[in-house]
């Protein structure tokens, strides 16, 4: 049977010493037999780190009878935080908790948590594992990940006595993996374990903890999320991550349907697992989207939007012969942009752009010179409607056919129609001369080069995952692609 001065002196070899601050997570059951029971690991703590330390637990929620027992200590002082609240005894009591409640977030910058760390203090996990360690909340909410979200009181108590609105940012919501930062955090020096009776206890450095895991997330945001398939909170904020580094970009992402899914509801999830917000309508169940009833576009589309998926273009994989039939789909769908095959395009082209519909025109199998004296026809037409109507018509450029037709997309295509001028949308697929498709920056289509010259020049126009081409995986497989090429430009 363990008693108090045997749990001391465990502290004291794992490195707590007099006037240090301590936060205690704990599992009492885990230290096994006590002599003196709760109160005496309480007391063996103190004793480690005397009458100068200061000693902590979490108090929002019902996290152990230790905690508990801190919080009826004679003159502890409980955090005024509805959701992140701490209790402290000790001399450092009150400087730790003081306002709490007035923070922007409710684990970073003027928290106990964060206090705690700038002054020295430590983090002790007896008997339990990283999902208990808080303060790891406080390195997601200083780093400010996206997936975090906003919490808001209405009525808060202060204090005082006042009843006030807070909201606390930066916040954490669901599932994460807290246990796989134990050997980082081992390998970086900033935790040191042992066992007193048989609880395994983590003692770590708090300060060190929060640098080691700031600078490691730098290249790895993700830190704290798991990679468990079946996880759709990990899984949906991973995306929210993937999301807010597209927007970063100049560019708009967008990607066709027929890489998404086959049905609306599969091409949404697959659409909101990758963090993209736009899709370009090609292919829906099997079929082209341009030839399906007006009914059944316009629903689509607004199942789409009800799900928070825009519709960035329709695409047409022929150009029609009369425009009054695909006129009337776009209204009723509330389509406002046409993405079709250059070659014969300029009647229709006409059409829409009397209706303020924007055209995007893709090459097809034709030579970069072809493409260029081909759309310039067009935009001459385009321009004796009337004096703006050239702004209508974009280009758009589709690698992976200037490469089937024997050019280097690059090097020869991109450069001799010089389309930096013209250019509206970038197919993003890849693939042999042959036609055979492949994964981006693994064919002859010199999409990386594509993509790196348009950030040079701030590109606002569309990337299209999968346009006019196909990609060998998924949409998943498809964006960590093309999120691996972005990160290595």
């Amino acid at each position: 049977m363990l008693n108090r001065n045997e749990i001391a002196n465990s502290l004291r070899q794992l490195g707590l010493k007099e006037g240090d601050i301590v936060l205690l997570h704990s599992s009492y059951l885990s230290l096994g037999p006590v002599e003196g029971g709760p109160d005496a690991v309480i007391a063996a703590f103190l004793d480690a780190i005397g009458g100068s330390g200061t000693l902590l637990a979490p108090a929002f929620d019902n996290l152990g009878i230790l905690a508990d027992k801190i919080k009826e200590l004679p003159g502890a002082i409980v955090s005024s935080c509805p959701c992140a609240a701490v209790a402290a005894f000790g001399p450092m009591a009150a400087e730790l908790c003081v306002d709490h409640w007035k923070a922007d977030t409710a684990h970073g910058e003027n928290t106990p948590y964060t206090r705690l760390a700038e002054r020295g203090g430590y983090v002790c996990l007896l008997g339990c594992d990283q999902d208990r360690n808080t303060t790891l909340h406080s390195v997601e909410a200083m780093l400010h990940l996206p997936y975090l979200k906003t919490r808001t009181y209405d009525s808060l108590q202060t204090p005082d006595g006042q009843t006030v609105s807070h909201s606390y940012h930066f916040f954490p919501g669901p599932h994460r993996d807290f246990i796989g930062i134990d050997s980082i955090l081992k390998d970086g020096g900033a935790m040191v374990v042992g066992r007193i009776g048989n609880a395994i206890c983590r003692l770590i450095k708090s300060k060190d903890m929060i640098d080691l895991l700031t600078e490691y997330a730098k290249d790895a945001p993700d830190l704290f999320l798991c990679e468990n398939p079946a996880c759709a909170d990990c899984i949906g904020q991973r995306a929210t991550l993937m999301a807010a580094e597209f927007a970063k970009e100049s560019f708009q992402l967008t990607a066709s349907a027929r890489l998404a899914g086959r049905y609306v509801p599969e091409i949404c999830e697959n659409l909101a697992k990758a963090g993209i917000r736009q899709v370009e309508l090609d292919y829906l169940q099997g079929k082209a989207a341009m030839a399906i009833s007006a009914d059944k576009l316009a629903k689509a589309v607004a199942e789409l939007k009800e799900a928070g998926i825009a519709v960035s273009a329709l695409r047409l994989p022929a150009v029609p012969f009369n425009a009054t039939n695909l006129l009337e789909k776009l209204g009723a769908a509330d389509i406002q942009r046409v993405v079709m095959p250059l070659p014969s395009s300029g009647k229709t082209a006409v059409a829409l752009a009397k209706e303020n519909i924007s055209v995007s025109l893709a090459n097809a199998a034709q030579t970069a010179l072809c493409a260029t004296s081909d759309f310039a026809s067009i935009q001459k037409e385009l321009t004796s409607i009337d004096g703006n109507a050239a702004s209508a018509a974009t280009f758009c450029f589709n690698a992976a056919q200037f490469a089937q037709a024997g050019e280097m997309p690059f090097l020869n295509s991109y450069k001799a129609g010089h389309f930096l001028k013209t250019i509206g949308q970038l197919d993003v697929a890849d693939c042999l001369w042959d036609g055979t498709p492949t994964r981006l920056a693994q064919g002859n289509a010199e999409i990386k080069e594509l993509i790196s010259i348009l950030r040079c020049s701030s590109f606002n126009g569309f990337l299209c995952l999968g346009g006019g081409a196909s990609f060998p995986g998924t949409l998943q497989e498809a964006t960590e692609n093309l999120r691996w090429l972005l990160d290595n430009m």
